[in-house]
Parts: structure tokens; C-alpha cells; sequence
């Protein structure tokens, strides 16, 4: 009973706080007289109220936060927290189905920027806004932002963190004062945003294209006021500032926060995952510009250099914006683009995917192993730079992967079963597992999620959530000594 009502302490007062953000987009919606007031101040009340009903009942019972509960306290808060976050959709678009609408918003929630709306464009400001903040409030995770909030209740965040992070490298250094440094990341991550807006706008965009925008950049979620996205403004300076702030966004922010107390760029050369990350994408862009010219898909290779390293650095951080239908590009480029949304995200930052430490690991460990059928009598650790990493890391590296694969296989017959083709349903599950957004063929960058069919938005809907929070939390609730005291 008292883990129960831990939880619906701690989900009443996360609902409690979107509504708070709700309200920012009622206050818009007002100022700009856009006829969405009435959805959000509909939305708003609902929130609130049914978050305090959850958080003040259970005010005075001590709170205690276990790692069951805070695995439980993850699937729910992203699965749950999204049906609140449709009301000011379902309000304002009466006809939207309830399964659009989760969609959207868990696409904004897990930083996806999948979209089953049409018509960005002529969308009330307040709308696209609502969009938007659900991706920045999201890009550094709920849980993230709550351990911040929570000890001030007299609640430890610890237990919350290693939920949302499980298999970490070095889960035993975190720092004794989580919430500290939940705060110091929280001011890098909205320091650099505040960066990217202006730098935005004086790269042309207006006022408000420049917060959402940026808001997407940041979060690596994608999403866009218009229905060309970025290719809308067809502008090399804005490319050019959105390509460095989403590699700034998926490299380690705590990397960012070293850097910046220490004013040196140090950090980030001894950093092998930032490193690797930076290596493998810049390259990737040189390797696709140089397929799409030697293809004659653009006249010239600097041509062929600007649309691939756009579309190619969005896809492999798994933003998601895009500038070119680079479904029509020859089919080697897009494949390669969605297997960089796999693995080149860092760890601690807001991109998914299997994460570049984890991919490391693994490469050292088929290594490792390699060298052992050579020198079977030899003792040599795993080492990344100077850290010995032990087995049991690599044991959750291995597990992590094997189930990450395993369920990219199970949810791409899913998809194939409800009658989608085999391009279409791979990319989906890959663009939405890794949170990178659009995919190919049905899924591809000029169209969208609409043609869905309710049961495959359903199971894309899943499968944003299950990638977002890493696999480990939701899988774990189906074993059943998780349920044993």
C-alpha cells in the first residue's frame, strides 16, 4: 500500500506540473486569440484536478522511493502522463481520434517528432507551442526533472535516476546529490537552448519558428511548425545552426557541463564517446554526400554535401527534422541514416537508441574475445580510456542489446502482420524505437504517420515509449519476480 501510494503522490504532483506547462499555452492561446483558449483552460482544469486528487490525499504518508517503485513509477508516468497531455487536442479537434492524439503527444513526450497531423502550418500558435514544450520538457526526461523537484518533498530521486538510466557505465559514481546535479544539467541544457533561439533568429527565422525550433533542436525531437519542416525555409544558415546544435544535443550534457565550468574544450576531446560519436556521423556525412553526387541525385558535390549532412545529422542523433525527400535517395543513404539512429547518440544526452557507450563496450568485448582464441592463457581487463569496465557491465551491455534487437524484430512482425510492407514497417519500428521520427516508403519524410491504421499507430505508440525509457523499465514489469517482496 505504501508503494502504491508513493506513486500516486509523486504521478499527481508530474500531472500537476503539466498542467502548470499547459498553462503557459492557455496564456498564449489568449494573447495571440488563436480559438484554442477554451481547449487548453478545459485541459488545464482536468489536469490539475486530477493530479491533486492523486498528490494531496497521500501528502502525509512517508514516502520512500524503492527501485520496484521506481520502475514502476517510470512506465507510468510516460505511459499515463500522455492521455492527459491529448485533452487539449481531443477539445480542440473534435474529430481526432483518441489513438491520434496519444500518438501525437507521446511523440512529442519521447522526443520522437512523428507526427499523424497534417496542416502545421495553419495550426493555432498555441497548438504547435504545446507540441514543441512537450519535446523540450521532455529532452533531459521526466524523471530527470522530477528528482530535481522531489527532495524538496522530503523524497530521495536516486532510485528514479538509475530507472531511467539502467545499464549505465557508472551507475556506482553517480553523485551522492542526485538532485544537484539533475539541476546543473537542467541550466546547461536550458542555457544552450536559449543559444540556439538566438542563434536562430538571426539566422532568419521569426520569434516563435526560433523557440519551437529550437525547443525540437535541443530535445532531438523534431518536431516543426510547418509541413515541410525545415526544408520550408530552404535556408543554409538555419540548416547550418540546427545541424550544430543537435550534435551539441547529442553529445553527454554532463560532458557540456564540465566544459563550460572549466571554459576548456578538453572535456570533450578526452570524452571517447563524443569522440566516436563526432568521427562516425561527420564521416557518414562525407561518405552519403559522396554516394548522392557520384548518383547524380544533385549536380554538384557541395550540393550533395549540404542536404546530406542536414538530413544525415538529424536522422543519426535522431532528431528528425528534415529538409529533402531522402526516400527517393538511392537506398543505401536512408538505411545507413536510420542504422546511425541506432548506436551514435552519447549517453546523458537527448537522443536515443542503443547509445555510442554501448556500442563501444561492445566492439571492445568482440575484441577482448578475439584476442582470448589467440591467447587463451591471457588476462586482460576491458578498458574504456583509463576505467576498467567489469563483467557485469558487460553482461548488461550484451543483455540490453540482445533484448533492444529482439524487439525491433517481434514489433516489425507486428507490423507486418497488420499489412504493412516490409520497408515501411522496419523503418517505422527502427524511427520510432530509436526516437528518430520519420522512416521510409509509408512512413517516408514527405508524408507522415497518418495512414497508419489505429492498431499500427498503437504499436508505433509502444514502441516510442519502449525505446524512450530504455527497454530495461517496461520489460522488467512482465517478470514475475519483480512482483516478489
Amino acid at each position: 500500500m505504501a508503494m502504491i501510494l508513493t506513486i500516486l503522490h509523486i504521478f499527481g504532483l508530474v500531472t500537476m506540473g503539466f498542467s502548470g506547462l499547459m498553462t503557459t499555452c492557455l496564456i498564449t492561446s489568449y494573447w495571440a486569440g488563436d480559438g484554442a483558449t477554451s481547449a487548453f483552460s478545459q485541459g488545464v482544469l482536468v489536469t490539475f484536478l486530477a493530479g491533486a486528487l492523486l498528490f494531496f490525499p497521500s501528502l502525509r504518508v512517508p514516502k520512500k522511493v524503492s527501485r520496484q517503485t521506481g520502475f514502476l513509477l517510470v512506465a507510468i508516468t510516460w505511459s499515463v502522463t500522455p492521455v492527459f497531455c491529448t485533452l487539449p487536442l481531443l477539445y480542440y479537434f473534435p474529430g481526432m481520434s483518441f489513438v491520434d492524439a496519444y500518438f501525437e503527444v507521446t511523440s512529442g513526450l519521447t522526443t520522437t517528432g512523428a507526427t499523424v497531423m497534417s496542416g502545421l502550418d495553419q495550426l493555432p500558435m498555441s497548438i504547435n507551442l504545446w507540441r514543441h514544450e512537450l519535446n523540450w520538457i521532455a529532452g533531459m526526461g521526466i524523471i530527470i526533472f522530477a528528482v530535481a523537484i522531489l527532495p524538496i518533498l522530503g523524497i530521495g530521486g536516486m532510485q528514479l535516476y538509475i530507472a531511467e538510466t539502467p545499464g549505465s557505465v557508472k551507475e556506482s559514481d553517480l553523485p551522492p546529490r542526485i538532485a544537484q546535479t539533475a539541476k546543473a544539467l537542467w541550466m546547461v541544457y536550458a542555457g544552450i537552448s536559449v543559444a540556439c533561439i538566438l542563434s536562430l533568429k538571426l539566422a532568419g527565422m521569426s520569434w516563435f519558428d526560433a523557440v519551437c525550433h529550437a525547443f525540437a533542436a535541443m530535445s532531438l525531437g523534431g518536431m516543426s511548425t510547418h509541413d515541410q519542416n525545415v526544408g520550408f525555409f530552404n535556408s543554409l544558415p538555419i540548416e547550418i545552426v540546427l545541424t550544430v546544435f543537435q550534435l551539441v544535443a547529442a553529445i553527454n550534457f554532463a560532458t557540456h557541463f564540465v566544459a563550460i565550468r572549466k571554459l576548456s574544450f578538453k572535456p570533450y576531446a578526452v570524452d571517447m564517446e563524443a569522440r566516436s560519436f563526432l568521427a562516425l556521423v561527420l564521416g557518414s556525412c562525407v561518405l552519403a554526400a559522396s554516394v548522392l553526387w557520384q548518383n547524380g541525385t544533385y549536380a554538384d558535390f557541395w550540393t550533395a554535401l549540404r542536404h546530406a549532412t542536414f538530413n544525415l545529422v538529424t536522422i543519426a542523433t535522431d532528431c528528425g527534422f528534415a529538409t529533402q525527400d531522402f526516400n527517393q535517395w538511392p537506398i543505401f543513404v536512408p538505411m545507413w541514416m536510420l542504422f546511425l539512429s541506432c548506436l551514435s547518440a552519447s549517453s546523458g544526452s537527448t537522443g536515443g537508441g542503443i547509445r555510442m557507450i554501448r556500442t563501444i563496450i561492445l566492439l571492445k568485448q568482440a575484441r577482448l574475445e578475439l584476442f582470448k582464441f589467440i591467447h587463451p592463457q591471457a588476462i586482460r581487463p576491458l578498458k574504456i580510456g583509463e576505467h576498467v569496465i567489469n563483467n557485469a557491465i558487460v553482461t548488461s551491455v550484451t543483455g540490453f542489446i540482445f533484448l533492444y534487437f529482439i524487439s525491433i524484430v517481434i514489433l516489425t512482425f507486428t507490423l507486418l502482420l497488420s499489412g504493412m510492407d516490409f520497408v515501411s514497417a522496419l523503418s517505422a519500428v527502427i524511427a520510432c524505437f530509436n526516437n528518430a521520427g520519420p522512416g521510409l516508403n509509408q512512413v517516408g519524410p514527405a508524408t507522415n504517420y497518418a495512414s497508419l491504421t489505429d492498431f499500427q499507430t498503437a504499436v508505433c505508440s509502444f514502441t516510442m515509449l519502449l525505446g524512450r525509457v530504455q527497454i530495461f523499465s517496461i520489460v522488467i514489469l512482465f517478470l514475475p519476480e519483480f512482483w516478489k517482496k
